[in-house]
């Protein structure tokens, strides 16, 4: 059985919800990322995608120098990183999000993965494929 840390990626930035927008989409830019997780005294108080700053921040008018605070999604959702591929998939299909934190079982953040990172060959990961295809589903 394939675990999260086997295909998540590592490379991860976490922002101040105090951070401008402006500021949370240059490091998604610049790093190539769809999402960030908000962290606040050492522990992770949301996330911040591109599509919650489309929606939440420009669709509604909001200045380049909005609080990622501001238009983050609270609540995090997040795996353990030996976690299985099909228990991510769950979560991911629960939550309705593309993105997943991972963390170590100190709950510190370690890695992302992403609905992408499941798109290989393996049969086990197929089943996962399966659970997330109900995320682009609308609710």
């Amino acid at each position: 059985m394939q675990q999260l840390k086997d295909l998540m990626s590592g490379d991860v930035k976490v922002i101040s919800p105090d951070m401008s927008i402006r500021d949370a989409a240059r490091q998604m830019r610049d790093g190539d990322f769809g999402m960030l997780p908000v962290g606040e005294n050492d522990r992770m108080i949301g996330t911040i995608s591109d599509r919650d700053i489309a929606i939440r921040a420009v669709a509604e008018g909001k200045d380049v120098g909005t609080k990622v605070r501001d238009v983050m999604s609270e609540g995090v959702a997040w795996a353990y990183e030996d976690d299985s591929v099909e228990q991510a998939a769950k979560i991911m299909s629960e939550r309705q999000v593309r993105r997943l934190p991972v963390v170590d079982r100190d709950k510190r953040l370690v890695g992302i993965v992403a609905l992408g990172d499941f798109a290989v060959e393996s049969s086990e990961i197929r089943s996962a494929a399966q659970a997330l295809s109900e995320i682009s589903k609308p609710s």
